[in-house]
Formats: C-alpha cells, structure tokens, sequence
C-alpha cells in the first residue's frame, strides 16, 4: 500500500464515529516533554515509504561527503578562493578559522519537499544550531501513546526513527574522550539573548534529552566562565558545548569576541569540547548546492556523483558578480524563467531574505537578481509539494496541506523526520515563523511487507531494529 492509500484509509477511519484519532493532536499538545513549545500540530502524521526514505538518506549522505571535498576538487585547496565564492566575508571567516577549520560531522537536518514523484532537497543544515530534533522525536512517540493509532499503525506496518536516540548516541561518543566512562556534562549555549527567541524550542530539546537519559545545561554565552583549561557554568564543569549560535553573531555584535573569549580559551586548552565546528557553516551554505549542480563546475566528479546529485537536487544557480559576469545568459534565463525559480541568500536560513519568483511581478523579480549579486545567492528551481490530505477534526472537511520535510542525520546516518506544514496556496515558503496556521507533524514510515508475510513490529522498537 502507498503512502497515499495509507493516508486516504487513516481518514477514512479518522471520520468514524467514535473513533480515537481525532484525540490525537491534543495528546501530543499535552505531551510533557512538548510542554515547553507552545506550537501547534497537524491532525494527522505523515506517511512516506521506508524505502523511499531510506535511499533519500543514503542519497544525501553521498551529497554531504561531495560537499566536503569541494574545497580540493574544485579549488585546488585554495580554502580562500572556496570562501569567496561562498561570499564568506573576512569578519565571518575569523571567526569560523579561530574556532579551528576541522572537516564537521555529518549532524543537522536536511529539508525537502516530496512532489508526488520523490524527495527534492531545497537546502541542508549541518551544525547543532539546526532545530526541531525534540519535536521530531516527542511528536511521534506521543502519537504511539494512542491505542487507536498504535492499532492503526501495528495493522499498516508504521514506525519510526527517535532522533533524540541519535543525539545521545552522537554526544555520548563524543564526550568520552573528557569523560570516559561516564556521560558528559553537556551545555547548550545560546547567544546572548537567544534564549528569549529560542528558549521554548532548547527546552523541549533538553525535556527529550533528558527523557532520553541525557542530561544538559541550557544558558547563554554570557553565562559561562573559564576557569583551569575548562569551561564553567557556576561551578558545574561542562566537557561538551552543545553550539546553538553562529559565526555570523560573533563578528557582527560589538564584543562579540570578548563573550566568546572563555569558549575559546577552554577549547584551546583541550578541557572542553565543542560538538560541530564553525567550519559546518561553510558547507552547508547554499552555493555548494549551486557547484554541485551546475554542470560547468563538477568536471572533476564522477558519473555516480553526478547522478545522486540530479535525483535528488532541483536545478540551483550561484547568482553573484562573478558567475553574472561569467554566464551573461544567467539573468535572462532567470528573468524568463521567474514563475519557477526562488532566489535564496547563501548565508541565511528559515527563509530570510528569499524572493519567491512566482509570487513577485517582473520588475521587482529583476531588482531582486541586480541587488543579489553583492550579498551572494542562489536561484533554485520551484518544487512543487505534492497535498497532504487532511480532515478538519472541527469541520469535518478534507483540507489540502503543503509539507515541508525535515530529515535529521548523525555521523552515524539518518536519524529520522519530521514537518512542518501550511495550507495549501498559503505562500511559497513553508515556516512555522510566517504562517498563523502553520503546524508540525509526525512522519511515520512505511515498512515493506518482509518475504513470508511476517508483519513487522512497529513504532519506536521497529526504528530501532531498523537502524
């Protein structure tokens, strides 16, 4: 059965009088580890094919590691020459290169859009700055909690990944080399200032690590001292920084440096560590998605890369001076083609800056390439999501939703899912942030009927057996 029977049945079941589906989104809204996020859920879990996910995963695994090696294979080496392309500029760079330049760990989260067909990478995020792990784990799991989907989901072979499971997994190994044998002592760190915008989401992070069997600290920069080689929050030691800001904040606040002077001397000193380098932010920015998919820049890849990189990414182009001076057919091939392309800002995420090309007439579409090549963008080709079929739990009505994916990854591979979505027709960006009637959703995936009619268990302990 496909995703899309899957959830044309759970509809039909959910308008069943007396059925326990309906109760769903208020059970998972009183969730205790979702208690400090104040969002709102969707009625109904998504569903994707195990398989689907899976080679989608291993697809962007390859992508990652084709990322990584940019710098050589298309540069030379010439790690200024990368940045300048990336349009980094020098304050950025400092303090990405301060902080060391060490190749990071494949951890954060990828989102996607399914158009009907197969996932479309839009961007990836690598970095622990990356959000929505606590969600993705807490939504789902508060979803098995209810008999009448744990029945639903036993009889359609439904389960998922815990990516909570695999944040603890990752700091864990991680944190042994200053705390063997014991876990470490992990702080989330904000930026000054942070926790007033982002505190709701750290801490149902921390409620779900802890649910996990991870303790962590949740402060700010300001926060912490250094004192012995190490990083000090009052007089608890911290032996792992969990980073929840960016290079950007450090060189564009007046002291920046000086809040971020302890970090650095304790990271010097070896007595604390750092889960995922600055250096992440300089490859997920989204002109790597431009080098790789432009076919005039990967000479130096192979056949295999090449084709991973074309089933799962839409056509992206890097709009700076340099490329408009090198491709004088870029602009106009933008202009003509504005009802399918959004413009993006290479540096900036959850949609700032973006210029939503079939929402913009022609004469602010043509201003908005002009003004883009001095800040560096990229143009990408629209994807459009395919509807997600929902019944009003009020109205009775079926609804049509837009998804978008969110796919969270360790060092260790996928690490399970889940979205954020709007209504259909509601805008061309989807964002919890700029819609009133945004909403997060479980993703639950579909396994595949094993050789001899066995049916799988299902939820987190068929997650776990799959990973």
């Amino acid at each position: 059965m496909s995703a899309e029977r899957v959830a044309a049945q759970y509809n039909e079941e959910f308008r069943t009088p007396g059925s326990g589906l309906p109760t769903i989104a208020q059970h998972v809204k009183d969730f205790p580890t979702l208690a400090p996020w104040h969002g709102e859920y969707l009625a109904r879990p998504l569903f994707v094919a195990e398989r689907e996910i899976r080679e989608f995963s291993d697809d962007l695994q390859h992508l990652i590691e084709t990322v990584f090696s940019l710098p050589d294979r298309m540069f030379g080496g010439d790690l200024d020459a990368f940045r300048s392309v990336l349009g980094i500029s020098d304050g950025h760079w400092e303090a990405i290169r301060r902080f060391g330049d060490v190749l990071p760990p494949q951890f954060g989260r990828a989102d996607m859009y399914h158009d009907g067909t197969s996932f479309k990478l839009l961007e990836f995020n690598l970095g622990s700055e990356a959000g929505g792990w606590g969600l993705a784990s807490e939504i789902s799991r508060a979803t098995m909690e209810v008999d009448a989907f744990a029945d639903f989901a036993r009889r359609n072979r439904l389960g998922y990944v815990h990516p909570i499971r695999a944040v603890v997994e990752a700091l864990r190994h991680f944190g042994a080399q200053v705390a063997p044998g014991r876990d470490p002592v992990v702080a989330l760190l904000e930026w000054r200032g942070g926790l007033a915008d982002y505190g709701e989401l750290w801490l149902n992070f921390q409620s779900a690590l802890r649910s996990a069997g991870l303790d962590i600290l949740v402060a700010e920069v300001s926060d912490v001292h250094e004192r012995g080689g190490a990083l000090y929050l009052g007089d608890t030691k911290i032996d792992v920084v969990y980073r929840s800001f960016v290079p950007d904040q450090i060189a564009e606040e007046p002291g920046g440096w000086d809040l971020v002077a302890p970090l650095l001397r304790a990271l010097q000193a070896g007595g604390t560590l750092l889960w995922t380098p600055f250096s992440s932010n300089v490859f997920a920015n989204k002109a790597c998605m431009a080098l790789l998919s432009d076919p005039a820049r990967r000479r130096n890849l192979s056949e295999d890369e090449c084709r991973v990189i074309d089933r799962v990414l839409p056509w992206t182009r890097l709009i700076n001076a340099d490329a408009l001076k090198a491709d004088t057919g870029l602009v106009d091939e933008c202009l003509e083609r504005r009802e399918q392309l959004i413009l993006k800002v290479n540096g900036r995420g959850g949609g700032v800056g973006a210029v939503v090309g079939w929402e913009t007439d022609d004469a602010t579409w043509r201003l908005a390439l002009e003004n883009s090549a001095a800040e560096g963008c990229i143009v990408q080709e629209r994807v459009i999501p395919r509807p997600e079929l929902v019944v009003d739990p009020v109205s009775g009505e079926t609804e049509e939703w837009h998804a978008a994916y969110g796919m969270f990854y360790t060092p260790h591979g996928g690490a399970g899912a889940f979205a954020k979505v709007v209504p259909a027709g509601s805008g061309g960006i989807i964002s919890i942030a700029a819609h009133a009637r945004a909403r997060s959703a479980a993703v639950f995936h579909q396994s595949e009927l094993p050789t001899g009619g066995e049916v799988p268990a299902t939820g987190e302990l068929a997650a776990d057996a799959a990973k």
